[in-house]
């Protein structure tokens, strides 16, 4: 029988189980201890974790393909101000962090024989894939900033929490603020 891959997950899960970290979590799942909301890549070169030392608690971390504010991450966004409006009105509001990298693997998008395979086979069609490439990641962080900001599902919201962009360099392991949160 073939070991799983996600077989010393479940390991290193036992160690966990073991110890109090559990017991240390927010006790409103919608209001991170560092109140912070931080959108990344997909990619486990950019674990969040690693790179900016996120904790257990700390944040509500949202991945997807190149840390790009799309519809879905929209949505997740304006349920959590929701809840924050109408189940914890006077907590102290999050910041928003989404972070870009370099080398990103959906810079592959900007190749048109992938984009055109890929929505062929039921993907993004072949003008969001392309607006989705992540190749110079401080134009398209700054780019997701303003999508947030202009948000229609975020007007009631917007003001009540700051929104900041960044770029991570693979190479350097530097994080560089793109757009200051405001």
């Amino acid at each position: 029988m073939t070991s799983s891959n996600f077989a010393p997950y479940l390991e290193r899960n036992k160690r966990f189980a073991t110890t109090d970290a559990k017991t240390q979590v927010p006790e409103i799942p919608f209001i991170p201890f560092k109140q912070l909301y931080l959108i990344t890549c997909i990619d486990p070169r950019v674990e969040p974790a690693a790179i900016v030392g996120v904790q257990l608690g700390e944040a509500i971390v949202a991945r997807n393909v190149g840390g790009r504010v799309t519809p879905s991450i929209v949505r997740d966004l304006a349920w959590i101000c929701h809840l924050h409006e109408n189940k914890t009105p006077d907590a102290d509001w999050f910041e928003v962090a989404i972070i870009h990298h370099t080398d990103c693997g959906s810079g592959l998008f900007a190749d048109a024989e992938l984009r055109r395979t890929y929505a062929e086979r039921g993907g993004y069609d072949e003008e969001t894939a392309a607006a989705m490439a992540v190749l110079d990641p401080s134009a398209t962080v700054r780019t997701d900033v303003e999508l947030l900001r202009e948000a229609p599902a975020l007007a009631g919201s917007i003001g009540k929490f700051k929104i900041g962009g960044y770029a991570y360099d693979l190479k350097t392991g530097v994080v560089t603020t793109v757009v200051d949160a405001s």
